[in-house]
Protein backbone atom coordinates (compact mmCIF):
# COMPACT_ATOMS: atom_id res chain seq x y z
CA UNK A 1 0.00 0.00 0.00
CA UNK A 2 1.21 3.32 -0.93
CA UNK A 3 2.83 6.03 2.23
CA UNK A 4 0.74 9.30 2.94
CA UNK A 5 2.47 12.07 4.29
CA UNK A 6 0.47 14.45 6.62
CA UNK A 7 2.89 17.59 7.15
CA UNK A 8 1.33 18.86 10.15
CA UNK A 9 1.57 23.09 10.62
CA UNK A 10 1.51 24.97 13.60
CA UNK A 11 -0.46 28.21 13.04
CA UNK A 12 1.38 31.24 13.51
CA UNK A 13 1.90 34.12 16.20
CA UNK A 14 -1.68 35.12 16.60
CA UNK A 15 -2.60 39.14 17.80
CA UNK A 16 -2.18 39.27 21.27
CA UNK A 17 1.19 37.09 21.42
CA UNK A 18 1.75 34.20 23.43
CA UNK A 19 -1.15 33.05 25.66
CA UNK A 20 -2.95 30.03 26.61
CA UNK A 21 -5.51 30.20 23.91
CA UNK A 22 -7.37 26.93 24.07
CA UNK A 23 -10.23 26.15 21.60
CA UNK A 24 -12.29 29.14 23.76
CA UNK A 25 -10.45 32.50 22.73
CA UNK A 26 -9.50 32.39 18.88
CA UNK A 27 -7.50 36.10 18.36
CA UNK A 28 -7.11 36.24 14.70
CA UNK A 29 -3.04 35.70 13.12
CA UNK A 30 -0.99 38.39 13.08
CA UNK A 31 1.07 39.92 10.14
CA UNK A 32 4.21 38.22 12.18
CA UNK A 33 1.78 34.90 11.62
CA UNK A 34 0.75 35.03 8.38
CA UNK A 35 4.40 35.81 7.31
CA UNK A 36 5.73 33.00 9.14
CA UNK A 37 3.08 30.53 7.80
CA UNK A 38 3.87 31.72 4.03
CA UNK A 39 7.56 31.51 4.33
CA UNK A 40 7.51 27.59 5.86
CA UNK A 41 4.36 26.48 3.08
CA UNK A 42 6.71 28.09 0.42
CA UNK A 43 9.78 26.59 1.34
CA UNK A 44 8.20 23.17 0.77
CA UNK A 45 4.89 22.66 -1.36
CA UNK A 46 3.71 19.86 -2.53
CA UNK A 47 0.68 19.22 -0.85
CA UNK A 48 -2.73 17.59 -2.87
CA UNK A 49 -5.48 18.77 -0.15
CA UNK A 50 -5.23 21.20 3.17
CA UNK A 51 -6.93 20.39 6.30
CA UNK A 52 -7.60 22.59 9.09
CA UNK A 53 -8.67 23.10 12.83
CA UNK A 54 -11.77 25.32 12.44
CA UNK A 55 -10.77 27.65 14.43
CA UNK A 56 -9.41 31.13 12.77
CA UNK A 57 -5.59 31.63 13.75
CA UNK A 58 -5.36 28.04 11.52
CA UNK A 59 -8.52 28.52 9.30
CA UNK A 60 -8.23 31.54 7.63
CA UNK A 61 -4.10 30.57 6.32
CA UNK A 62 -5.64 27.29 5.19
CA UNK A 63 -8.08 28.84 3.16
CA UNK A 64 -6.15 31.32 1.61
CA UNK A 65 -3.36 28.46 1.01
CA UNK A 66 -6.08 26.14 -0.52
CA UNK A 67 -7.60 28.61 -2.55
CA UNK A 68 -3.79 29.91 -3.99
CA UNK A 69 -2.76 26.89 -5.34
CA UNK A 70 -6.25 25.48 -6.26
CA UNK A 71 -6.58 22.76 -3.64
CA UNK A 72 -9.39 20.96 -1.54
CA UNK A 73 -10.10 22.26 1.85
CA UNK A 74 -11.89 20.51 4.44
CA UNK A 75 -12.30 21.70 8.15
CA UNK A 76 -11.99 18.90 10.98
CA UNK A 77 -13.64 20.11 14.24
CA UNK A 78 -11.73 17.65 15.98
CA UNK A 79 -8.21 19.68 15.14
CA UNK A 80 -9.11 22.52 17.26
CA UNK A 81 -7.13 23.18 20.21
CA UNK A 82 -7.14 21.73 23.84
CA UNK A 83 -9.47 23.38 25.99
CA UNK A 84 -7.75 25.13 28.60
CA UNK A 85 -10.41 25.87 31.17
CA UNK A 86 -10.07 29.15 33.50
CA UNK A 87 -6.19 29.62 31.50
CA UNK A 88 -7.87 30.67 28.56
CA UNK A 89 -6.44 34.20 27.71
CA UNK A 90 -3.31 34.24 30.26
CA UNK A 91 -0.42 34.62 29.73
CA UNK A 92 2.47 32.05 31.28
CA UNK A 93 3.67 35.09 33.26
CA UNK A 94 0.49 36.14 34.32
CA UNK A 95 0.06 32.35 35.61
CA UNK A 96 3.60 32.55 37.00
CA UNK A 97 2.57 35.61 38.75
CA UNK A 98 -0.68 34.68 40.05
CA UNK A 99 -0.62 31.01 40.08
CA UNK A 100 2.25 29.41 40.82
CA UNK A 101 1.86 26.45 42.15
CA UNK A 102 -0.92 25.58 40.09
CA UNK A 103 1.36 26.30 36.81
CA UNK A 104 4.22 24.15 38.37
CA UNK A 105 1.94 21.43 39.09
CA UNK A 106 0.37 21.07 35.45
CA UNK A 107 3.64 20.79 34.21
CA UNK A 108 4.67 18.23 36.70
CA UNK A 109 1.57 16.49 35.90
CA UNK A 110 -0.50 17.98 32.81
CA UNK A 111 -2.86 14.66 33.08
CA UNK A 112 -4.46 15.13 36.73
CA UNK A 113 -3.11 18.69 38.10
CA UNK A 114 -5.53 20.16 34.65
CA UNK A 115 -7.07 23.70 34.61
CA UNK A 116 -10.45 24.63 36.08
CA UNK A 117 -12.75 23.73 33.26
CA UNK A 118 -9.96 22.09 31.26
CA UNK A 119 -10.44 19.36 28.76
CA UNK A 120 -9.14 15.99 29.78
CA UNK A 121 -6.51 15.48 28.03
CA UNK A 122 -7.33 11.61 27.53
CA UNK A 123 -10.67 13.07 25.80
CA UNK A 124 -8.66 15.16 23.93
CA UNK A 125 -6.17 12.74 22.67
CA UNK A 126 -8.98 10.60 21.44
CA UNK A 127 -10.35 12.87 19.00
CA UNK A 128 -7.29 13.96 17.99
CA UNK A 129 -5.71 10.38 16.91
CA UNK A 130 -9.04 10.30 15.43
CA UNK A 131 -8.81 12.92 12.82
CA UNK A 132 -5.14 11.10 12.42
CA UNK A 133 -6.36 8.02 11.33
CA UNK A 134 -9.54 9.71 9.55
CA UNK A 135 -7.43 11.84 7.46
CA UNK A 136 -4.88 9.14 6.72
CA UNK A 137 -7.24 7.13 5.48
CA UNK A 138 -9.81 9.68 3.41
CA UNK A 139 -6.03 10.63 1.38
CA UNK A 140 -4.48 7.36 1.33
CA UNK A 141 -1.23 8.00 -1.16
CA UNK A 142 -0.90 11.55 -1.13
CA UNK A 143 0.83 14.20 0.84
CA UNK A 144 -1.26 16.43 3.01
CA UNK A 145 -1.13 19.76 4.73
CA UNK A 146 -3.06 19.58 8.20
CA UNK A 147 -2.93 23.13 9.97
CA UNK A 148 -3.51 22.68 13.46
CA UNK A 149 -2.44 24.07 17.00
CA UNK A 150 0.67 22.73 19.46
CA UNK A 151 -1.68 20.58 21.51
CA UNK A 152 -3.06 18.89 18.47
CA UNK A 153 0.38 18.24 17.35
CA UNK A 154 2.30 17.47 20.92
CA UNK A 155 -1.30 14.70 21.05
CA UNK A 156 -0.49 13.46 17.67
CA UNK A 157 3.17 12.58 18.32
CA UNK A 158 1.60 10.91 21.60
CA UNK A 159 -0.39 8.71 19.20
CA UNK A 160 1.81 8.14 16.69
CA UNK A 161 4.68 7.58 19.63
CA UNK A 162 2.65 5.44 21.77
CA UNK A 163 3.86 8.22 24.41
CA UNK A 164 1.75 8.66 27.61
CA UNK A 165 -0.56 11.98 27.45
CA UNK A 166 2.08 13.11 31.03
CA UNK A 167 4.97 13.85 28.51
CA UNK A 168 3.31 15.13 25.72
CA UNK A 169 4.43 18.70 26.75
CA UNK A 170 8.01 17.78 27.03
CA UNK A 171 7.66 18.54 22.98
CA UNK A 172 8.52 21.65 21.49
CA UNK A 173 6.06 22.92 18.96
CA UNK A 174 7.28 26.12 17.17
CA UNK A 175 5.08 28.55 15.77
CA UNK A 176 4.96 27.73 12.16
CA UNK A 177 6.85 24.90 12.19
CA UNK A 178 5.69 21.47 10.87
CA UNK A 179 5.95 18.01 12.14
CA UNK A 180 5.93 15.26 8.98
CA UNK A 181 4.22 12.00 9.79
CA UNK A 182 3.73 8.88 7.40
CA UNK A 183 0.92 6.36 7.42
CA UNK A 184 1.35 3.30 5.64
CA UNK A 185 -2.14 2.07 6.05
CA UNK A 186 -1.05 -0.46 8.28
CA UNK A 187 0.37 2.21 11.29
CA UNK A 188 2.39 5.63 11.24
CA UNK A 189 5.69 6.69 12.55
CA UNK A 190 6.96 9.70 12.68
CA UNK A 191 9.90 11.42 9.93
CA UNK A 192 10.83 14.85 11.72
CA UNK A 193 9.42 17.02 14.53
CA UNK A 194 9.26 21.24 14.76
CA UNK A 195 11.09 21.90 11.34
CA UNK A 196 10.86 24.98 9.56
CA UNK A 197 13.24 27.62 7.97
CA UNK A 198 16.11 29.63 9.15
CA UNK A 199 14.20 32.72 8.58
CA UNK A 200 10.97 32.05 10.48
CA UNK A 201 11.40 33.95 13.70
CA UNK A 202 9.52 33.28 16.82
Amino acid sequence: MSTTLLDYLRHGLPEGGSRYRGHGVDDPLSEAGWAQMRTTTAALGGWQAVISSPLARCAAFAQWLAEAHDLPLHIDEDLREVGFGDWEGRTRAELLAERADEYHAFYADPVHNRPAGAEPLAAFGSRVAAAFERIAARHAGQRVLVVAHAGVIRATLGHVLAAPPANWYRATVDNAAISRFAHDGKGARLVWHNWRPPEVSS
